[in-house]
């Protein structure tokens, strides 16, 4: 979720890289709660605040009562596969190794697999490094036999410098490939986290139009925007405002990511 990095000497920027744990065997994600509880230890050196119960926010935004569906739970197998699709925070930018980035590390809180693509600089209407594609020209490209058992969808803020008159038909149009290349797949839109403060009113729309739109479809939204997953109290750890970060979550904050969509995850998942 930022402006197109500058190329690095790899020429590949997308990384589809896989982190697993033991094969998959269905149940209730029931136990994420427990699991997102054992790490939160990586975060309490940060003295971040308490979050009270259903912190996960299922935003309808603009969307009025007649457009928005219901929200049915999110039931996930015992070792679920989940793809996390999204820009440079999915990338892992800023870590000290992509592969120490939240949608890395979310594999092992699930105690599951996540397939990651992340591209750096890429939007739903920006193609983001070296061209790569837009949001919808990377999803016509995804493997249709990767059977995901959820998608989580991230960002993105790459978008905010475009003028967004076509934006929620972009959105809409990738929205629905991914839901027809996936049709057994629950999906969860991670909306854009604020890479710098306050958050830029390009940002919150998107994010307004976002939360909208995974609304009217019955998708859970979730919005570190609302929820204030990142403030001015905590900024200066969770992001490297740098010459190297660029406004990136550093490990620790992807950490602390990660451990936040855990819970928003548990925070869906059926009553018991």
């Amino acid at each position: 979720m930022t402006p197109v990095d500058p190329a690095p000497s790899n020429s590949s920027y997308a990384h589809r890289m896989t982190r697993s744990s033991r094969p998959r065997a269905r149940r209730s994600l029931a136990a994420i709660s427990a699991v997102a509880a054992a790490i939160a230890v990586v975060c309490a050196l940060a003295l971040w605040r308490p979050w009270g119960p259903g912190e996960a926010v299922v935003a309808q935004a603009e969307a009025g009562p007649a457009d928005a569906a219901a929200i049915a739970p999110i039931e996930l197998p015992e070792h679920p596969r989940v793809l996390v699709f999204g820009d440079s925070w999915t990338y892992g930018s800023a870590a000290t190794l992509p592969t120490e980035g939240y949608a890395y590390v979310l594999a092992g809180l699930l105690d599951g697999e996540t397939v990651v693509e992340g591209v750096r600089g890429s939007g739903y209407l920006v193609p983001g490094a070296e061209g790569i594609g837009t949001f919808g020209e990377r999803i016509a490209r995804l493997d249709p036999t990767l059977d995901p058992d959820l998608i989580i969808v991230q960002g993105s803020i790459n978008d905010r410098r475009s003028a967004l008159d076509g934006y929620a038909d972009a959105v809409t149009a990738a929205w629905d490939d991914l839901a027809a290349r996936y049709p057994d797949a629950r999906v969860l839109v991670l909306g854009p986290a604020p890479q710098v403060l306050p958050v830029e009113s390009a940002t919150a729309q998107i994010d307004r139009t976002l939360a909208a739109l995974a609304g009217a479809r019955g998708w859970p939204y979730v919005s570190p925007i609302l929820e204030e997953w990142i403030t001015a109290e905590d900024y200066g750890w969770i992001i490297d405002s740098g010459e190297i970060g660029r406004d990136h979550p550093t490990t620790a904050g992807h950490a602390y990511l990660a451990e936040r969509v855990a819970r928003a995850l548990a925070s869906f998942a059926p009553a018991s």
